[in-house]
């Protein structure tokens, strides 16, 4: 009977994993949520949001939401209009301490976008959703069409070649540290480092037109254009990937829009041209690749907001999913 009853149990188990989408193998050695663990929350996360099911996410109760800053209900915002999923999915994950992201491409009503998702996982619940959505309100600076697959957000890092998850939490700041000094001494790249910013490539494209987006990482960073950044504020580096090398950072770049040309490490005026000329802010989650102490790529979703606006993650801004 006892025997009986073990099996009906199992197999119950087995078919609610199949219906939420969480994997069958749910802990890791250790008890903790392990990488398929934590990938299974995304999924299930973005399953409930194509079926308009948020009361299938299994959220604490303390659970929160927010979307391109803005704190909302879990079911409002993206998850009203109809979702259909792209072929582009990236996910990181930091075991140590319970998070899990990913860039998934998808359309909303038909409209391509591109989302960046933070997942924070706690007595395998949900306590905290972090949602920045590139629409087709970005204009030309939005391409969802051409994110492909790429394996070096996959690869598995040699040991050999890996840094601790603070040294890595240190190089992922140094970019945002040359950005703000408008210097490329202070950020280790590896040669032929490249960025690309909601689908576009914006570091090292190859026959590009844009001479500067032309540049290699390290390259533009030298030529001091970041000075049309007027505050960088708000880095958070919650995701730490040690194993695949990835670092997930989200940032605020405010632009005050008082200057209408910036001298560049070249000794000579650079014309500040739009939109850097009117005051506003990026809200930014950007991904990056780290080897040897390098950066070696650079994913970001970078969103437009109004001048000096938060991030919906300060201690005073509590507003519950429910």
């Amino acid at each position: 009977m006892r025997i009986r009853l073990l099996v009906t149990t199992i197999v119950r188990v087995l078919l609610l994993c199949a219906m939420f989408g969480l994997p069958v193998r749910a802990q890791g050695t250790n008890g903790a949520c392990d990488r398929v663990c934590l990938q299974g929350f995304v999924d299930q996360y973005l399953a409930a949001m194509v079926a308009h099911k948020p009361e299938s996410v299994p959220l604490a109760k303390t659970a929160r939401y927010t979307e391109n800053g803005q704190a909302l209900k879990l079911g409002d915002g993206m998850w009203g209009p109809a979702i259909a999923l792209g072929s582009y999915k990236v996910y990181f994950a930091d075991l140590t301490a319970g998070q899990v992201g990913a860039f998934v491409t998808l359309e909303e009503n038909g409209h391509p976008a591109i989302l960046g998702i933070r997942l924070k996982i706690e007595s395998r619940q949900i306590s905290e959703m972090e949602a920045i959505v590139i629409r087709s309100t970005a204009g030309g600076f939005a391409r969802p069409q051409d994110l492909k697959d790429k394996p070096v957000f996959t690869e598995v890092v040699p040991p050999a070649e890996r840094r601790p998850r603070d040294e890595m939490a240190r190089i992922a700041n140094s970019y945002f540290e040359g950005l703000d000094k408008a210097t490329g001494a202070l950020t280790p790249f590896e040669p032929g480092c490249q960025r690309i910013e909601n689908g576009v490539i914006s570091a090292n494209a190859p026959g590009g037109t844009n001479e500067i987006f032309k540049m290699d990482c390290g390259t533009q960073f030298a030529t001091g254009f970041s000075k049309i950044i007027t505050e960088i504020r708000g880095r958070r580096f919650p995701i730490v990937d040690e194993e695949r090398g990835l670092v997930y950072a989200l940032i605020t770049f405010d632009h005050n829009g008082r200057n209408k040309t910036t001298v560049w490490a070249d000794g000579k005026e650079h014309p500040v041209n739009s939109p850097f000329d009117e005051p506003f802010s990026f809200q930014i989650g950007e991904l990056f690749k780290i080897r040897n102490g390098k950066i070696v790529r650079v994913e970001a979703l970078v969103l437009n907001v109004p001048y000096h606006m938060r991030s919906g993650w300060g201690k005073t801004e509590d507003v519950r999913a429910r």
